[in-house]
This record gives C-alpha cells, sequence and structure tokens, in this order.
C-alpha cells in the first residue's frame, strides 16, 4: 500500500518517487505526491525526510528531518 497524506482540507495524496537524469548526466531520485496512485508508489517516507504541508496550498512536501 502507498504512503498516503491527508492535509488540512482533507485531500489525500501519495507519495512516489522517480529517476531522473540531469544535463550533467546524473541520475537523481525525485519524490512527489499525487491525489491518485501511480507508477512509482512509496510505501513509506525515505529515511531522514520527513512530510509536512505548506501554509498557502496545504500540498504536502517532503524536507529534510
Amino acid at each position: 500500500m502507498a504512503y498516503s497524506f491527508t492535509n488540512k482540507k482533507g485531500v489525500k495524496y501519495y507519495l512516489h518517487s522517480k529517476k531522473v537524469n540531469l544535463k550533467g548526466g546524473r541520475e537523481q531520485v525525485i519524490y512527489y505526491f499525487a491525489r491518485d496512485i501511480r507508477p512509482g508508489a512509496q510505501e513509506a517516507v525515505p529515511a531522514g525526510y520527513m512530510v509536512i504541508e505548506t501554509a498557502k496550498t496545504g500540498m504536502p512536501i517532503l524536507k529534510k528531518a
């Protein structure tokens, strides 16, 4: 089951990850939240990170702990 976060407005978001190639050729993993479960859904928050909610929009984001 994918990790989910419900914001103050009652909207549920699911955590996903994706490997992307940067301009210099380096590969990096990015994390993002979506309202539905897609390929790349994560079971848990990565080690060293915590989920916070933006004050303006209520969107969840990952922040280093």
